[in-house]
């Protein structure tokens, strides 16, 4: 083999493999990228799931007992994402900044109160503004349980990728912080899952 075959050989080989860490970098990127739309989807649902929770506190068709401890979980929840909002910064990596707990604690309220017989009563009221409230807080907690699952499903595509021993040794994420999953309970009250 004569220089200038070993010369084509090694530029083939490193053609190839710059080519492979350009793909392997750019889709990193479009997986971080992923997440943080993902991120913002379900800060979004987040908020729509309060709002409605906080819709439905007000709405009359609940007793004042259990429209209190809606408005004062859903209030708590907004309050959270007015003062503690998500980070974006790529460097810095997104947090949810404690707001799992606040999450957890919506979810846990409206378990409590929307028992069978509270959830009956609303439906029956066709047309009103309870029934719709109801309808609206079904929905948006349904969304929040998708955009939670969709976001944890990006972080795992990530956190694998990253994983990938080229990846590390190239650096190919750079500084960018390895994003976290979202754990909270957002389960459905049994009551509303019918």
């Amino acid at each position: 083999m004569d220089v200038l075959q070993v010369a084509t050989i090694i530029a083939l080989v490193l053609l190839a493999l710059s080519w492979y860490l350009s793909y392997s970098a750019s889709r990193l990127d479009r997986l971080h990228a992923k997440v943080e739309g993902a991120v913002s989807a379900l800060d979004a649902q987040l908020v729509r799931r309060a709002e409605a929770t906080l819709e439905l506190a007000t709405s009359g068709g609940v007793d004042p007992a259990t429209a209190l401890l809606l408005a004062d979980a859903a209030s708590e929840a907004l309050d959270r994402h007015t003062h503690h909002p998500l980070s974006h910064d790529p460097l810095d990596g997104q947090t949810f900044a404690g707001r799992e707990g606040t999450e957890t604690d919506l979810t846990e309220t409206l378990r409590a109160v929307l028992s069978d017989e509270t959830v009956q009563g609303l439906r029956l009221e066709v047309g009103s503004a309870g029934a719709e409230s109801l309808s609206r807080v079904e929905a948006s907690a349904l969304r929040v349980q998708l955009a939670r699952r969709f976001h944890n499903d990006a972080v795992r595509e990530v956190r694998r990728v990253r994983a990938k021993k080229v990846v590390r040794l190239f650096r190919l994420a750079g500084h960018a912080a390895l994003p976290q999953r979202v754990d909270f309970d957002d389960d459905l009250p049994p009551a509303v899952v019918d």
